[in-house]
């Protein structure tokens, strides 16, 4: 049996990494989109490209554009005069918000009224919009109280601040809020996934598609032990592929890995269950390599939305909800990123791991049942 399986492991290593194209597929790509996505997927919000109206330009006015500049979040660009020009550069995409400071603004703060200031932002993106709008209110905010603490003074001379409650907030695992640290350990969870299903759908694929399974099916091996050796090669492959993008992720990005790297590797051999099932199912489906890449990507887009990678769960309906516990990626994000921000350990996650050695479980056997019948 062993003599079996090791010799089909030897074919299917050297037909996965005989061929140069492939092995910069399986070992390079993943680092190249690591790098890629883990600059792009962040949801922080700096140097917001703004226009200024200043239709008062007094002193005032531009102590209050001094605030925004000064803050790091608003980079002033432009400097328009005219409402057509507003419009356009929104409508361009120049810009992303526009700070609008009507006629008798300084007038207002000196006569002791409130002095309006409207801020314009393009809300095609709500999210973006909405923390730049948060951004804008703390400037202000920030702004109101110091005009107001001036003109105590003004009127009163020295006096006594007023009683005010301050709050402190502090933030636990990712002390600086960085988005980075949450986006990168599931960009690693995605392109395991994503490399593990196309491996193993196209295994079974390319043997019925070249024409040599039913070579196989004649000789001594059993089912089974096809199976194990198609499938170990790229069980493997994937382990590499997870200490390759794991050092990318701590040495190249800063992302902390604070829990223990064995609870990682025993996590990611779980979550590799339901992938390799998966893939085997959806190979046993499929007749060519095209549309085993093609049920790859019909399932793997689907897996990610519904995953809590880039939208919370509790945010979904509730029938969506129920959903995703069929979704292995799921659990696995919750894992890796309680492993690497939170530095919990198998007393937290193991719901978790359950979860992933459940859906496994069923996806090897279904494949499995799949498999017999389109092979009898």
């Amino acid at each position: 049996m062993w003599e079996r399986i090791r010799t089909m492991l030897a074919k299917e290593f050297i037909q996965a990494l005989r061929e140069p194209r492939m092995r910069m597929v399986i070992f390079v790509m993943p680092v190249f989109q690591l790098l890629i996505f883990g600059y792009a997927a962040t949801t922080d919000v700096k140097n917001v490209a703004t226009a200024l109206f200043d239709l008062d330009n007094t002193p005032a006015s531009r102590e209050l554009v001094s605030r925004f500049a000064g803050c790091g979040y608003f980079s002033i660009s432009h400097h328009i005069d005219a409402e057509a020009q507003m419009q356009d550069l929104i409508d361009r995409g120049s810009v992303r918000a526009v700070i609008r400071i009507e006629h008798g603004y300084s007038q207002h703060l000196n006569a002791g009224r409130t002095a309006s200031v409207q801020l314009v932002l393009d809300g095609t993106d709500s999210n973006t919009a909405g923390i730049v709008a948060g951004y804008a209110g703390q400037i202000v905010a920030r702004y109101s109280e110091d005009l107001l603490r001036r003109q105590q003074q003004r009127m009163q001379g020295a006096v006594k601040a007023p009683s005010q409650v301050e709050l402190t907030s502090r933030a636990w695992f990712n002390e600086n809020l960085e988005s980075r640290n949450f986006y990168v350990p599931g960009v690693m969870a995605n392109l395991v996934m994503l490399i593990t299903l196309m491996l193993t759908s196209m295994a079974v694929v390319r043997e019925r598609e070249i024409g040599t399974m039913e070579q196989i099916m004649v000789t001594p091996i059993r089912r089974l032990e096809f199976i194990l050796g198609k499938t170990a090669p790229f069980v493997l492959i994937s382990f590499l592929n997870v200490l390759i993008v794991t050092v990318v992720g701590v040495f190249w990005f800063d992302v902390p890995i604070r829990g223990s790297l064995w609870l990682l590797l025993a996590s990611t051999a779980l979550y590799l269950l339901p992938a390799v099932g998966l893939g085997l199912l959806i190979s046993t489906i499929c007749q060519t390599q095209q549309q085993a890449m093609m049920g790859t990507f019909f399932f793997f887009f689907p897996a990610m939305l519904l995953s809590g990678f880039a939208f919370p769960i509790a945010n979904m309906p509730r029938p969506v909800q129920w959903l995703t516990y069929a979704n292995p990626l799921r659990y696995f994000l919750v894992i890796i990123r309680g492993i690497f921000l939170k530095g919990v350990g198998a007393n937290v996650l193991w719901p978790q791991m359950l979860g992933l050695a459940i859906i496994g479980t069923l996806a090897i056997l279904l494949a499995a049942r799949r498999f017999q019948k389109t092979s009898s």
